[in-house]
This record gives C-alpha cells, structure tokens and sequence, in this order.
C-alpha cells in the first residue's frame, strides 16, 4: 500500500490549479440515468470516488467515453449515455466502496419505477443513515422494503409529485429527492432542502437537461415533474473543499500561493475564518490568491450545514490551527466520529484535547515529522498539511483515501515548493 513522504518546513509559492468538486461529480454522473440521450460532463477530476461510479452505472447498462486520458492532463471529459438501462440493481461490491451509491436510487425510480440498492459505505466518520432518502421516495409515492443488505423501492405507476419535508438537512437526500422528482407526476416540493453549492449545481444541470426547477440555491426546491429529459454538457464547479485545504496549505507554511479556478464565493465561511486567523484572502483574475506569514491566530469554529463552516473542513483547519497563537476550539455538529485525525497530529506534537464533539487545540511552537495513519479523506489532508510544515520526515500511511478526493496532490505540492513523494508501503 503507498504512502506519502514529506520533507516538512518549505515555503510554499506558485500556483496550484483547482480541479472539478469531487462531491459535485458524484451527484452529476448519477443524473445521466434519467435520460436516454447523452450527457456529456467536462472539468471531472481524476480520482478512485469518479471511477468507482463510472464502473457503477456501466453495470446498470450506461456507456462512458472518457476523453483526456493522458495522465499530464488535468481533469477529463465523459460522455455517458443510459439509452436502455439494463439493471436496476446497484452492484453491491462497489457499494462498499463509497456511499454516494446511494445515489442512483432516486434517478432509476424515476425511470425505471424500481431501484435496488444496497445499503451504502464510505468513509467510517460516524452514522451516515438513509432514511432520509427512503422517506423522500415514500414522499413521492414509492414502496419501500428493507432487507438485511439491500433496500428495494417500487413506483408501478410512476412516481408522483408530493411534499417532501426533510426533518434535518441532508445533502445526499436533497440531491436523491432532486433527480426523482424531475420526472415524476404532477408538482413536487421540497423543503428544508440542503443549499450546498453542489446541489446547485446539479440543479443547473438538471434544467440544463429539461428539468423544470424553481427556487434553486434556497431551502425550498419546488419541481415540476416533465415526462423526459434531454441530453446536454455541463461543467463540473470546481472543489471547493480542495480549495480550501490548499488555502490551509499555504498558511500553515507562511506561503503565498494562487489557487487557480477557485470559486470563493463557493466557500465564504472557511474564507472568514482564514482571514480571522489572519490569512490574507484577495480575488485575482483566475481564481484567489492566499497569503500568510506564519503567524496564525485562534479560532473558535462549529460546523454546520452550508453556507456555515463546513465539516469538510473540519480537520484541514485543525491541522493549521496547531501552529496557531493560542488556543482553538473546534466542534462538530454534523458526525459524532470525525476527530480522528486528532491522534495522529499529537504524534506529530499538537497538543489537542477532545472531549465529545468538541476538540481544544493548543497551539504548539513547532510540529515533528513522524509516521501516521490516515483514517479517512479529509483526515488524511490533514496529516499532509501538517507534514508540510512540520520539522524533519513526515510519512502518511493508508493514502487511498486521499486518492478518492485529492486529484495528483503530490504533483500540485511539489510545484509549489513542497518536498513530497510518493512510495510503495512496507
């Protein structure tokens, strides 16, 4: 299994191009299920979640041509085409892998009138239930049963417009009750509805395909269903997570560095924090340009839903706050199990107490170089922003989860001055 090394304490310059939203791709290539015609999405990111889900919906019968293939270039472009859908079974095997599986049922009810998914994985940072989901289909009218690995959904007539109330907000049910009721009977409404900047942009493509949409952006999504969608091409928004994580980055070595392709307005509640931490933030013509000189100031954060501080974020500000002149408090409102990155920075010399969901920070002088293990995607980002400032070797172990939201992290670093490879583990 690979592992990343790191040659911590280089100032990190340059620039560093932002690739498309991983978790906006996720919810993109799902919707090519609800049209016959081709679907063609530019600016997809390289990484293991995308290919995953291409392979996924091949097995339900998609084809996907890929351009862009070679290895210097950055992002691609894939056609998908679901002219005749051949299963309405999510494969369980490539379930386990990633939980945004969950994501074609709402898609293949819509269409098909059944959908059999299995119950989803992903990355283990606390209970991530569906039930949200399933009520959205039952919402519109669709039998739900539930087995012991695999939940089965039934629209015989189709499904119907309806009220779909979400009790607490959830992206993944937001995105799923989006996609089923583009092509479902009559007027559905959605309420409390997640307002991340991935959802709209799913929705945009969605209107782009035919989808009749209203209050896209807000907390109330109201949809009138259509009887088919059209093909289209569409552009994936760029990652406002990585944007942010690179951003962290540069703080946390005193850098000055340009994320290119950067949509601040995508992310503004990190954008507040890092200038509170005294992170200069500025707008440049390609994208925004992050400046610090090492000194970082403390901060309290609690994340919650957008367009609050998102627990995407969670760990890579922790991981800058280490360092920070004082001490931070960091509480997590959204999973009861992702401080686990918390362990691994104190081997590096961080001084965090975690009680709950809430972590205290103590910022420390300076970081040491050790091995540590990553535990999930954003936790693996915080180890390596870490390494990057950190005294002597640092080496990251179990980077695959890196390879499922990061495209070519080590080829961005060390263009920007960081000293960092990647090698085969023992």
């Amino acid at each position: 299994m690979d592992k990343i090394i790191i040659r911590g304490g280089n100032r990190l310059s340059g620039r560093i191009q932002i690739s498309g939203a991983k978790n906006a791709a996720l919810t993109l290539i799902p919707a090519a299920l609800l049209t016959e015609e081709p679907l063609t999405l530019r600016n997809l990111p390289r990484l293991a979640d995308v290919d995953t889900f291409g392979h996924l919906v091949n097995q339900l019968g998609v084809s996907t041509e890929i351009e862009g293939k070679r290895p210097e270039v950055f992002g691609r472009v894939m056609t998908l085409k679901a002219g005749r859908i051949t299963s309405t079974e999510a494969p369980a095997d490539i379930n386990r892998k990633m939980r945004a599986s969950i994501l074609v049922l709402g898609p293949l009810l819509a269409r098909m009138g059944h959908a059999r998914v299995p119950l989803p994985g992903g990355c283990q940072i606390g209970a991530r239930p569906i039930d949200l989901h399933l009520k959205a289909m039952e919402a519109l009218g669709a039998d739900i049963e539930i087995g012991a690995h695999f939940v089965t959904a039934t629209a015989k007539d189709g499904l119907k417009g309806g009220l779909v109330k979400f009790p607490t907000v959830s992206v993944g049910a937001t995105e799923n009750a989006l996609m089923a009721a583009v092509l479902a009977h009559g007027e559905t409404i959605i309420e409390n509805a997640a307002q991340e900047p991935e959802i709209t942009d799913l929705a945009q493509c969605l209107i782009g395909m035919g989808a009749k949409i209203s209050g896209v952006g807000t907390a109330t999504l109201t949809i009138k269903g259509v009887t088919s969608l059209h093909g289209d091409t569409y552009s994936v928004m760029s990652d406002r997570i990585e944007a942010g994580s690179y951003a962290c980055a540069a703080a946390i070595t005193g850098g000055d560095v340009e994320l290119v392709g950067a949509q601040p307005e995508t992310f503004e509640a990190v954008i507040e924090k890092l200038r509170a931490a005294g992170v200069s933030i500025e707008p440049t013509e390609d994208g925004m340009r992050v400046r610090c000189d090492g000194d970082i100031q403390p901060l309290t954060i609690e994340t919650q839903p957008f367009p609050d501080f998102p627990t995407d974020m969670q760990a890579q500000m922790m991981a800058m706050l280490t360092l920070a002149k004082g001490t931070s408090v960091l509480t997590e409102t959204i999973f009861e199990n992702r401080f686990m990155h918390a362990g691994e920075l104190e081997r590096m010399g961080a001084q965090v107490e975690v009680a709950g969901r809430t972590a205290t920070v103590r910022g420390v002088d300076a970081l040491n170089g050790a091995p540590v293990m990553a535990t999930d995607l954003r936790a693996s980002m915080s180890l390596i922003i870490a390494g990057l400032a950190a005294r002597g070797e640092t080496q990251v172990l179990r980077v695959h989860h890196l390879d499922r939201g990061y495209e070519r992290l080590e080829e961005k670093l060390s263009a920007v001055g960081a000293d960092i490879e990647r090698a085969s583990g023992d």
